[in-house]
């Protein structure tokens, strides 16, 4: 196990069996959380990149099995910004010193390209990077939003595993789902995915194809957090996934992608006091702050009881590991050839 370690380390690459048996042994747990960190700090150093989320819409015609957003939650309280709210919680992130906003919803046909296309022009007369969560669009629509100034993208996988997808994802397709996240490397967009860890049936093999899928998209940004299960949803009654596993997830996904930017998610912090740390100290560094109005941000409940942390608690939380907040937008270090 140590030998693979070192391998991955040096070469940044590892076969499925290989992941297997790294993701199967807990035995080599701390020295692979070590070496992540190791890599870490050599290839993207010790800032940490802040990103001011804004949840924007909580209205999804989607009906994921695991999403409290889901369109059949009829529990669900729906809200949708204006464009005007949108970029005025933008400014006010702005001047808290943020130079990311990452504008996130569910799958809202209200927000058409045209319209977030307006609304990322204005943000982008702040001289910031923008990111969009916004799920699945066409090319077309794709390429309208980063002609208006969009940087990047993130749309998770969640799972590559195509009969865990299927059912998981109630007419949609992991075929369309991996073709948009090509789109929109085509396109020239830092592009994010990632997966979900501890999904009912999901297996060490698939998680193993998850990081494999990461290293083939060559992608910028990967997202790594905990299943948490929604009581509104068909998963309710499921158990949590393992937080330890999706941290060996996390750090074998930076030993393979060392360049990428890795966000400490708030699933890991929420499923586990200090979560957030410890992923930070197990190969992430990113880490993305709530700015949305308490009004909405409770009604944004993809999995319930989400964390929320501010601005001067992050800092001093950061000094105590020796981080600091970085002060540039935080490109990707992937995209250092382009």
């Amino acid at each position: 196990m140590e030998n693979l370690i070192k391998k991955v380390k040096k070469e940044h690459l590892l076969n499925k069996e290989e992941l297997v048996e790294l993701l199967s042994d807990n035995s080599i747990n701390e020295k692979l959380f070590s070496a992540a960190d190791e890599i870490r700090h050599e290839c993207v150093g010790d800032e940490v990149h802040l990103r001011a989320l804004i949840e924007f819409s909580n209205i999804c015609k989607r009906n994921c099995f695991y999403c409290g957003l889901r369109a059949e939650n009829k529990n669900a309280q729906r809200y949708r910004l204006t464009a005007e709210q949108i970029v005025e919680t933008a400014k006010i992130a702005i001047n808290k010193g943020y130079k990311t906003i990452v504008l996130q919803s569910g799958e809202d046909s209200f927000f058409s390209a045209e319209r977030l296309a307006d609304i990322i022009k204005k943000i982008k007369q702040c001289d910031v990077a923008v990111t969009l969560g916004v799920g699945e669009l066409s090319f077309d629509d794709y390429k309208i939003l980063k002609n208006a100034g969009a940087d990047r993208f993130l749309l998770r996988i969640e799972t590559t595993d195509e009969n865990l997808y299927k059912k998981l994802h109630p007419n949609m397709s992991l075929n369309n789902r991996k073709q948009c996240l090509y789109n929109l490397k085509e396109l020239g967009y830092e592009t994010g995915t990632g997966c979900l860890v501890g999904l009912p049936e999901q297996t060490i093999d698939s998680l193993a194809e998850d990081i494999l899928f990461f290293k083939e998209l060559n992608a910028d940004m990967i997202g790594i957090g905990p299943f948490i299960p929604h009581k509104d949803t068909p998963l309710g009654n499921a158990q949590s996934g393992d937080f330890t596993l999706a941290l060996k997830v996390m750090a074998l996904t930076r030993l393979m992608l060392p360049y990428i930017n890795i966000p400490a998610t708030t699933a890991m912090e929420t499923l586990v006091p200090n979560g957030r740390n410890i992923a930070l100290q197990s190969g992430a560094n990113v880490v993305m702050p709530n700015m949305t109005a308490m009004d909405y941000r409770k009604k944004y409940e993809i999995y319930p009881d989400k964390v929320s942390v501010d601005y001067s608690t992050l800092k001093e939380n950061l000094s105590k590991i020796g981080r600091i907040i970085s002060k540039d937008k935080g490109n990707s270090k992937n995209r250092r050839d382009i």
